[in-house]
Order: C-alpha cells, then structure tokens, then sequence
C-alpha cells in the first residue's frame, strides 16, 4: 500500500536555522572581547589584593588603609560580572563585592578575621573553579 500523501520530515530532520546576520556576529564578538577584558582585569585586581591580604597574614603585620580589600571586592566584582552566567547569581555576587568594598571604605578598619575570611573565601572558589566543569555551548 503507498499513502496518497508524503509523510512531514520529523523535527530533528528539519534544515538548520540560517547563521545569523554578521552585524549580530560582530557585537557578539565584542561582547566576548569585553568579557575576557573583564576577566583578565578583574583576576588581575584580585590577585594584587589578595597578595598583600596574604602576605600581612604570614608575616603578620597590619594592612596600611583598605586599598587591598577595595583591589579584591572592584576585582571580584568585575571578574563576577564577566564570568558568571546566570544573570541573579552575578547581579548577586557584584552587588554583594561592591557592598564589602564601600563597607571597608566607610569603616577603615581590617581586622584578623577579615583578612582570614578573605583568604579562605579565596581558597574555597578557586578550589571549586579548579574542579568544575564548564558547560558547552549547543
């Protein structure tokens, strides 16, 4: 038996969409030239907070000002905003980073335990970036 009319082509069968157009392709590449900006300076800001937050740990002397902890938070919140991708979760930890920041500024003071809230925070993420997988885009 033949059936008077052809069957439809299952879904995963279908044509591909068309590549989007090449302005699109040209802002997102801008957008990933500013992401990886973002990262590079942002782990840069880091990691010179954190080199003098752990290096007046182990020789345990006092941080001269905040410059050090508003180095790490601007930092943590530029690396945040470029790298984290679910938009609440990094809305969350830049706001979260900027109000540390402009706490340490308005206060003045670091303490012992900011310094070691600070360097086990540090340790804690990089730990768990150094383990985690990312996801690959479709």
């Amino acid at each position: 038996m033949i059936p008077s009319q052809p069957q439809p082509a299952p879904e995963h069968e279908k044509q591909p969409a068309p590549p989007p157009p090449s302005n699109e392709r040209e802002q997102e590449s801008s957008d990933r030239h500013w992401r990886v900006l973002g990262k590079m300076v942002g782990t840069a800001f880091m990691f010179l907070g954190f080199l003098q937050v752990f290096l007046s740990i182990s020789g345990g002397f006092e941080l001269s000002g905040v410059v050090a902890m508003l180095l790490y938070f601007c930092g943590l919140a530029m690396w945040a905003n470029a790298s984290i991708e679910h938009p609440t979760l990094r809305w969350v930890v830049t706001i979260g980073a900027i109000g540390v920041a402009v706490g340490f500024l308005h206060y003045g003071e670091i303490l012992f335990w900011h310094k070691q809230l600070v360097f086990w925070g540090t340790s804690i993420m990089v730990l768990y970036f150094m383990f985690h997988e990312p996801s690959k885009p479709t």
